[in-house]
């Protein structure tokens, strides 16, 4: 069943939980997620990327996962991730996402706080205010669509400043908010060095649900820690795509030799996703 973000997040926080969003860049990676979350009872979020979303393909995608979303026997909701582009954004709540992450981490303070008000203004006058808005305070370093590229600094820079807090979820209106506290996007360099007592601080100055972007190789005993500190969702793409492509480097050969068999390697496809999706909700739930 398709649910909003927020009211999603919010449950599972009353009861302990976080919710795990995965992004999706195809349906096959979809379906196992759903399944995953389907088996163990739990809700999940499917994520868009925007250089997907910015695609004629994308759009499509993310109305087919609206409609998977529907047909779901648990929650889901289906999100643009990491958006900055207002036509971006527009084109895909039109194709079926119901909520946005406004990105303007990157931009000065106030150029951030004029984005997410500009978007959240744009989409109330085409009478989608129901659509839900996460924002982003401080900066992740990394990319998150790709696994290397950058190498991860050992001390965490663009740390989300709590005293901005108030100020920017008030300005801005967002519904949740997500934080930089020593996470990054792709793979780590060396072990994740978490600051929890920024994130900490920050869950004592707002009442929104705060995001975890970046999780995945954060071990599980630190991920369990965030429900306690607001962190109602947690987002993963890292592990999620690199299980994925390391099981198809693995097994194409075998299927070409049984007569180009693409329906079992997607067998095989569904079951990595699946299996990595259960863990992560089996991590986040209590």
């Amino acid at each position: 069943m398709r649910t909003q973000l927020d009211t999603l997040v919010t449950g599972a926080l009353q009861h302990g939980s976080a919710v795990p969003a995965f992004t999706c860049y195809d349906f096959t990676t979809a379906l196992a997620v759903v399944a995953a979350a389907e088996e163990s009872g739990r809700g999940a979020i499917l994520l868009v990327a925007p250089k997907t979303a910015a695609t004629p393909n994308g759009l499509r995608l993310i109305t087919a996962l609206r409609g998977l979303a529907d047909a779901a026997g648990v929650p889901i909701a289906v999100q643009l991730d990491h958006a900055a582009d207002p036509q971006v954004i527009t084109d895909a709540v039109s194709a079926g996402a119901d909520s946005v992450l406004v990105d303007g981490s990157s931009l000065p303070y106030e150029d951030n706080i004029a984005l997410v008000q500009g978007v959240r203004a744009a989409l109330a006058a085409q009478g989608r205010a129901d659509v839900v808005i996460e924002a982003e305070l401080g900066g992740l370093a990394g990319d998150e669509d790709r696994a290397f590229g950058t190498d991860v600094a050992e001390e965490p820079a663009g740390l989300t400043d709590s005293a901005q807090v108030e100020d920017f979820v008030s300005r801005t209106g967002a519904q949740l908010l997500a934080v930089a506290v020593g996470n990054v996007h792709g793979k780590y360099k060396g072990e994740p060095r978490l600051r929890w007592e920024v994130l900490q601080d920050i869950a004592v100055r707002t009442r929104i649900p705060l995001v975890l972007h970046g999780a995945s190789g954060i071990p599980a005993e630190e991920l369990v820690k965030a429900a306690a500190m607001n962190v109602g969702k947690v987002n993963f793409n890292t592990e999620l795509r690199t299980g994925v492509l390391a099981l198809l480097e693995e097994q194409t050969t075998a299927h070409r030799a049984d007569g180009e068999n693409l329906q079992a390697l997607l067998g095989h496809w569904d079951a990595s996703a699946r299996t990595f999706a259960a863990t992560a909700l089996a991590t986040l739930s209590r």
